[in-house]
């Protein structure tokens, strides 16, 4: 049984960003079967080198099938406990290499975790200069049989000590674990030599920010004359509360939703012209939405899968001719969680749509933002795409801590540059933040896109203004375009509203915040359009 389960597992494609590069192979750092281990006078003992946090509820044992593998438990008369085991990797090794970790897991009983990081733990902990990082799979609680776990993370390249971790948290039952195995992932680059960068146009920078979808015809003329923008970002996002209605609708339901967005995108294209505005069609809510743990249902159900290819397709075909559109981004903030192995994974979905979209289309840009949440540090679990004119967008909001204070729970008061989550952070520690995303644009010759960025307007002092401009020197310095989030949308975002988060009026002076943007969109230059309307 514990070999044809490796032979499923190793044949699967499921991943967190990129499960497998398939012209490569990896390069195994650590593999256990727990078949070829020491056995002690009563029963076997835990292989070297593995660490218990306990000498109960942890051991090595047979199957009824006659394997080895991990057993794991802690009993409900104990309570809800951590045990596990944890093994000391070769950081000299893993620095600055992309690192897929996996396993075989079955559960029986786990209670219900209070957190969702919590409950079934198969983890590194990967400690860096003034950071720690604890990437995972998260697993659910419950009865379930041999089923594969899997993620890939990047690993900084100023990485002290990374350990894999193992086992229980902070819950009761049971789990067994086999086949664990830590791969370093090749990466693939499609640089040629003297080639040209693409970026979809002929400006020297696009600066401007995203919308709302209640934009007004009068707030999109503002924005292009008085406040000189060149570019907005244009959700196409089926708002609900607490969720979207996406996230229950039939695709037809969907489909219909779409078309009606996709008509008032239309009618403002000829407004956006008027303005010299440049528009990126963002699909910010894809067919299916979200589950409860924000993973999109289009790698968790082939109908949305494939509805997700058609409607690019589609919108492809509508605006193929349309000299105001700049681009398509084609998920925002993308998550994957656990991809069936019938299903593609965002690496393969984002190719195939993609190739599929340049066959109608051979001129607009076609955006693709790195999973999980288009994230700086996820870019590097990104495989460039082997299909003509795309960029890579990325979205600012590090630290969370600080950019999102206010925000559901967290916590305010905090003050930027200061110390933020135990970490300093300042100028040059959001330059290395932004450091995955330079080392992806040089190494693979490709242009960047900052689809989001953006500070509350609450944060104490001018904590939000040095926030933004350390953020718009570092894009400008590099080349990458970006839009600001966001314009006249929720006002906690918005640099026309002061730091009064009671205060929902625009304030009657402009704010630093306002000012500094202004100051940025005051170098643009406009596109030229051709005298043929093409909206």
């Amino acid at each position: 049984m514990g070999k044809l389960r490796w032979n499923i597992f190793a044949f699967m494609s499921i991943a967190l960003a990129n499960a497998a590069v398939h012209a490569q192979e990896p390069v195994t750092v650590l593999r256990w079967d727990f078949e070829n281990i020491v056995h002690g006078h009563h029963a076997p003992t835990l292989p070297a080198g593995w660490i218990p946090s306990s000498q109960e509820g942890i051991a090595v044992e047979r199957t009824p099938q006659g394997d080895m593998c991990l057993h794991v438990w802690v009993d409900e008369a104990s309570g809800p406990e951590s045990r596990n085991i944890r093994y000391r990797l070769p950081a000299e090794e893993l620095r600055g290499q992309r690192v897929r970790v996996s396993a075989v897991v079955r559960a029986k009983a786990i209670s219900q975790p209070p957190k969702p990081w919590n409950g079934i733990k198969c983890m590194l902990r990967i400690e860096s200069e003034g950071e720690i990082q604890w990437p995972q799979q998260n697993l659910p609680g419950g009865d379930f049989d041999w089923r594969p776990a899997q993620f890939v993370v990047a690993v900084p390249e100023d990485c002290r000590q990374i350990d894999l971790i193992v086992g229980l948290e902070n819950v009761t039952g049971e789990v067994w674990f086999d086949n664990i195995a830590v791969e370093i992932i090749p990466r693939k680059k499609i640089k040629s030599k003297g080639q040209e960068v693409f970026k979809g146009h002929n400006l020297p920078r696009l600066r401007g920010a995203m919308i709302g979808p209640h934009v007004t015809d009068a707030d999109l003329l503002e924005f292009g004359r008085d406040w000189k923008a060149n570019h907005i970002r244009w959700q196409l996002i089926w708002n609900g509360f607490p969720h979207s209605p996406a996230d229950t609708a039939s695709l037809d339901e969907y489909r219909r939703w779409l078309d009606g967005a996709l008509q008032r995108l239309e009618a403002a294209l000829p407004v956006c012209r008027e303005a010299g505005i440049l528009v990126t069609i963002d699909l910010h809510t894809p067919p299916g939405g979200r589950n409860e743990a924000s993973e999109c249902r289009i790698f968790h159900n082939r109908d949305f899968q494939k509805a997700f290819i058609e409607i690019w397709e589609n919108i492809a075909r509508r605006f193929v001719d349309s000299d105001v559109v700049w681009g398509y981004d084609l998920v925002n903030e993308p998550v994957e969680g656990l991809v069936p192995d019938d299903l593609m994974n965002w690496q393969q979905l984002a190719e195939e749509t993609a190739r599929r979209v340049r066959a109608i289309d051979p001129k607009h840009a076609i955006i693709i933002e790195p999973a999980p949440w288009g994230s700086p540090s996820s870019i590097a679990l990104l495989d460039p795409i082997d299909v003509p004119g795309v960029v890579y967008s990325v979205h600012m909001y590090v630290p969370h801590a600080f950019t999102h204070q206010g925000v559901y729970d967290n916590p305010m008061g905090v003050v930027y540059p200061g110390i933020i989550d135990g970490k300093w952070y300042d100028r040059d520690t959001l330059r290395k933040v932004l450091e995955p995303v330079r080392r992806f644009q040089e190494g693979n010759g490709v242009h960047i896109y900052i689809g989001e960025f953006s500070a509350i307007r609450w944060a104490p002092g001018d904590s939000a203004y040095q926030y933004l401009k350390d953020c718009i020197d570092s894009f400008e310095e590099y080349g990458w375009d970006w839009a600001y989030h966001a314009f006249r949308e929720w006002d906690g975002w918005s640099v026309e509203h002061g730091p009064d988060r009671n205060d929902r009026s625009r304030t009657a002076t402009p704010t630093d915040r306002a000012l500094l943007l202004r100051s940025w969109y005051a170098r643009n230059v406009k596109a030229e359009f051709s005298a043929v309307k093409k909206n």
